[in-house]
């Protein structure tokens, strides 16, 4: 995948090679700093930090190498514009020859960027309860930063971090011993979710008799210790329940469309053999230190509102271990055994100071070499149509499967209202992929670290920054294409005088690699659905102002098929990108 240079690219490489025979040496390493402007095609402003290194003004140099830089096949005009930009013109049929080669390209002319080999831990459900509300970003934005990585080329481990161990075991277990346990397995003709849905009330039933009966308390602190030493029933209830809740995870996972599989669950209860050795070498180095029982990181700029130093606790007085041992023999694991070059958390924002204090444990205890970059992904809550967050009317988290469930039925009436004669397998199979899609987008249409809100009404809505409205977009291409099709071949779509509207739309088309590498850096998605909603606005403009079908000559529709077509393939990558269908009939 080695890319096709952008417009812009290709005229910085122009402009350079002006600057070289005009300027001092030094102008041919400037970054001439081109971007797409309302004035012209392009504007370049490298002018001005030329003007600092070479002491000259910057509508001088600016002057110098628009006169060095003379019309060409891809550059129709340089002007100079006010305290010295440059003004850039690309020649037409510079333009539809680069809108030729993308289409041509599986890729879509994408560079493959630096291959780092990336482990991306994200979803973090926990074993015998039911996903909620809560899982739904980590989920989607995880699997969206998945797939944008691995097609920019780089290797990646794809890591489901469940949480399948501690006291919370110990005591669902001892309940479930002392009870009718048989009631919770799975029935047959019975979906693996109502069983970890039994589960979920079973636990919360068990924590209750935790909280109000000591000698229950007791019984269960002891089933801990035998589930920690290996007791054989002890374990084949767990491994019951992990069995059923993987089998659940993977419902919900195949409803939502995202790549996660059982290879990349890897629970806490997976580390927990290593533990004591973190503990041990931390403190063996001086890096953690006994306080009040526990064994401690400090940190001289983490304080709390009392002024006091607040710790990174590694274990426990009562000689457990928490969070923290675990994501430290993780990131052991990821970097010695998966080789990983960087690793992304895509946690929830609560979780900063956690990571922060983590990360730079694992630097000291050298877990984390310098080489080896980790980074916390945050993002914020889901909140409902009112503002707040989304919570059922007892105040608990919605159940993720209701809420898809919710969206899919949703979107299944305004499928069937827009056009009442769909029906049977195609109309629940369009529902599913507009009513998944639009619960998809709406979390990452937002930026990751503001609150996203679910408000089934907006988020179905035909019109505006919708996932319906970029599905229905690319259906709207497709039958375009499908009706040229029928009219045969219309030969080359090089030559001619552009339209504005099918400049503006080519030129957008040629920023695609960009949008998908900027996400690849900030981690952002929503950057990529910007795109892709501003190139289903530009391609509504071209459409109501350039007749495809219609058009004059044989040269003007084969012109604007092309265009279609590149629209058409650009909408379903960057669609497939974020994780969103894109279907050909809508």
């Amino acid at each position: 995948m080695n890319g096709i240079p952008s417009l812009a690219d290709q005229l910085d490489a122009r402009l350079r090679t002006a600057a070289a025979g005009t300027l001092p040496p030094e102008a041919a390493e400037q970054d001439l700093q081109i971007q797409r402007s309302d004035h012209a095609d392009y504007q370049a402003n490298g002018a001005f930090a030329l003007a600092s290194r070479l002491k000259r003004p910057p509508r001088q140099i600016a002057a110098a190498i628009a006169d060095a830089c003379e019309p060409d096949g891809l550059v129709a005009s340089v002007e100079v514009s006010g305290p010295g930009y440059l003004n850039l013109r690309v020649a037409d049929d510079a333009i539809m020859a680069q809108v030729e080669r993308r289409s041509r390209d599986e890729a879509l002319g994408v560079p493959a960027t630096a291959p780092l080999r990336t482990v991306v831990d994200y979803s973090q459900p926990n074993i015998a309860k039911e996903m909620h509300v809560g899982h739904l970003r980590s989920t989607i934005i995880g699997d969206a930063l998945v797939r944008v990585l691995t097609f920019l080329g780089s290797p990646v481990v794809r890591q489901n971090h469940l949480g399948d161990w501690g006291t919370q075991f110990g005591m669902l277990i001892q309940y479930l011993d002392e009870g009718p346990s048989a009631s919770w397995r799975h029935e047959a003709q019975e979906s693996s979710a109502g069983a970890v849905s039994r589960l979920t009330a079973l636990y919360q039933q068990a924590r209750a008799a935790f909280d109000a009966d000591p000698e229950f308390a007791e019984r269960a602190r002891r089933r801990v210790v035998q589930l920690q030493s290996g007791d054989p029933g002890t374990l084949a209830t767990w491994h019951e329940m992990v069995d059923e809740s993987k089998r659940y995870f993977n419902e919900v996972y195949d409803r939502l469309d995202v790549l996660l599989t059982d290879e990349d669950a890897v629970g806490e209860s997976f580390y927990n053999p290593g533990l004591q050795d973190v503990a041990n070498e931390l403190e063996r180095r001086g890096i953690a230190v006994q306080s009040q029982g526990a064994l401690c990181v400090f940190f001289d700029d983490v304080k709390g509102p009392d002024g006091e130093p607040v710790p990174l606790i590694v274990r426990k007085a009562d000689g457990g271990f928490g969070y923290a041992a675990t994501d430290l023999a993780a990131i052991r694991y990821r970097v010695d055994v998966l080789r990983a070059q960087r690793i992304l958390y895509v946690v929830d924002a609560r979780q900063a100071l956690h990571f922060r204090m983590v990360f730079e444990t694992a630097r000291r205890a050298g877990w984390l070499p310098e080489g080896v970059e980790a980074a916390h992904v945050p993002f914020g809550s889901v909140l409902g149509a009112d503002g707040k967050p989304l919570k059922t009317r007892e105040g608990d988290a919605f159940r993720l499967i209701e809420l898809l469930d919710e969206a899919v039925a949703y979107a299944r009436a305004t499928v069937l209202e827009k056009d009442p004669e769909v029906a049977g397998a195609d109309v629940d199979a369009v529902a599913r992929q507009v009513g998944i899609g639009a619960v998809k987008y709406a979390s990452l249409v937002t930026s990751r670290t503001r609150d996203s809100v679910f408000d089934l009404d907006r988020m179905i809505s035909l019109t505006g920054n919708t996932g319906v409205y970029l599905q229905y977009a690319h259906a709207r291409v497709r039958s375009i294409l499908r009706r040229a099709a029928e009219a045969g071949p219309a030969g080359s779509p090089v030559g001619g005088t552009l339209e504005p509207a099918e400049r503006q739309l080519a030129l957008h088309l040629d920023e695609f690699a960009r949008a998908v590498v900027e996400v690849s850096g900030t981690l952002e998605p929503h950057r990529l659905c910007t795109y892709l909603f501003t190139l289903a606005q530009l391609f509504t403009e071209f459409y109501e102002s350039c007749p495809v079908l219609k058009a004059a000559t044989d040269q003007e529709r084969a012109r604007r098929v092309a265009l279609c077509q590149l629209t058409a393939d650009t909408l379903r990558r960057g669609l497939n990108l974020l994780g969103i269908a894109a279907p050909d009939r809508l």
